[in-house]
């Protein structure tokens, strides 16, 4: 395995660079360049579409010098960096903050090192707070939760399987059980079905039992979905479905993954269970619900709110009138 950047360099090239930069770490940061780039073509796309507003921004061609600013309105589009600088920064504290909760013993033994490790995060802790402050920072700009969480989507979905690629380059522990050699299919590559993770960051030695390299399936289960949802994204039901739809896929994904995957369990129900688990059935559960109740074509929707508004007004206007003949 490669845990930094000059263990590539070492291993195909035959000499080292002095790049202390570790592999996961890179691969995230490419991850969230890629969802911040799909963010940025969908937030252009919905705002031309006028399914989304716009953002008051500085105008960058008005004159130099003057007291007062003038501002012009724009894509949402430039709000990317702000969003996706937002969303690692909170994410990465919901990440660890999640992974000691699931470490606890671990972390009660060594506090300092758990803290300080460049792995040990779980990406769903980092799903939920991050999900918080981007909510927060959407209504504070004004514009719709339901478009921004739907633009979100994809990015997202395609941002964690880079990310898996990471955990798979360091060896950082998110890798799978102990894999069954007699059930590989003859032609099945070997590669795809069981990974010893030698020098792996952890220093851990699996040349014994080799593990299922659980990073490499979901890395090809997220862009799968990634094509799905990008193929879906234009859809005609109320704002919002689609990120429910993600939630769907993304946590019937990772529930999948988990009884293949090494982790801490906990008894629930009579049952062992992971946290991961516990989390995809309820994002899972809240897709299913939201999916159905936001199926409303948008169209229908706006056609209801209208007739409301309608008469609504046309009430007050009948009142109105009334209280002026009898005064």
């Amino acid at each position: 395995m490669y845990p930094r950047l000059s263990d590539i360099f070492q291993d195909v090239f035959g000499f080292s660079l002095p790049l202390p930069i570790y592999s996961f770490g890179f691969m995230v940061a490419l991850g969230a360049m890629t969802a911040a780039w799909v963010l940025q073509k969908e937030f252009d796309r919905l705002y031309g579409q006028g399914m989304l507003s716009g953002v008051r921004i500085e105008d960058p061609n008005a004159p130099k010098g003057k007291n007062k600013k003038r501002l012009i309105t724009a894509s949402p589009s430039y709000l990317v960096g702000t969003y996706i600088m937002l969303a690692i920064f909170v994410g990465f504290v919901g990440a660890k903050f999640f992974h000691i909760l699931e470490n606890l013993n671990d972390f009660m033994m060594a506090p300092g090192d758990m803290l300080f490790s460049s792995g040990g995060f779980t990406f769903y802790g980092g799903l939920v707070v991050a999900a918080w402050a981007v909510v927060h920072y959407t209504r504070k700009k004004g514009l719709s939760v339901g478009r921004v969480a739907d633009a979100v989507a994809p990015g997202l979905m395609i941002a964690y399987g880079i990310g898996r690629i990471g955990c798979h380059l360091s060896g950082d522990g998110d890798w799978g059980i102990a894999a069954d050699m007699a059930a590989r299919p003859d032609w099945f590559p070997m590669w795809l079905w069981a990974e010893d993770y030698a020098n792996n960051i952890l220093g851990r030695d699996l040349s014994a039992a080799p593990v299922y390299p659980t990073p490499i399936y979901e890395f090809v289960a997220s862009s799968l979905i990634f094509g799905v949802l990008w193929i879906m994204r234009d859809h005609r039901f109320r704002a919002g479905w689609l990120f429910f739809v993600y939630l769907i896929m993304s946590g019937t994904e990772r529930l999948l993954i988990e009884q293949i995957r090494v982790n801490n369990t906990f008894p629930l129900f009579g049952m062992d269970v992971t946290q991961a688990e516990v989390i995809s059935v309820v994002l899972i559960t809240i897709g299913i619900v939201g999916a159905w109740r936001f199926r409303v074509p948008a169209a229908q929707e706006a056609a209801g709110s209208s007739a409301a508004g309608s008469s609504s007004k046309g009430s007050s206007s009948k009142g109105s009138s009334s209280m002026g003949i009898s005064g």
